[in-house]
């Protein structure tokens, strides 16, 4: 079954490749910024299919968030285990005590 962990290797090994042959390359060298753009693009297109879309838009925005997700990890140095590993330090309390946390 392909993870989401085979695709932010898949992102690491394209953004060592040229940008001429990496998508994922060329976004890198437009910088964090121009990375986070396309991300909220993507986010913005999968509101929109989520919220008037059928199930095969939802899905393939779904992708595409996920996707540009890891690129912006990419561009800003964060490394997607380190992602993983908060979202299971959030998930030993309940939602609405790890809301509060944060709040304090």
């Amino acid at each position: 079954m392909f993870t989401l962990d085979d695709l932010a290797e898949i992102v690491d090994r394209r953004a060592d490749a040229s940008a001429e042959k990496s998508y994922t390359r060329s976004l890198l060298e437009k910088g964090p910024t121009h990375c986070a753009r396309k991300f909220g693009e993507e986010a913005i297109e999968l509101t929109i299919a989520g919220a008037a879309g059928g199930e095969d838009s939802v899905r393939a925005e779904a992708a595409d968030v996920l996707y540009h997700l890891l690129v912006l990890l990419r561009s800003r140095g964060v490394a997607f285990d380190s992602v993983v590993r908060e979202l299971e330090s959030r998930t030993r309390q309940s939602g609405h005590e790890e809301k509060a946390a944060r709040k304090a």
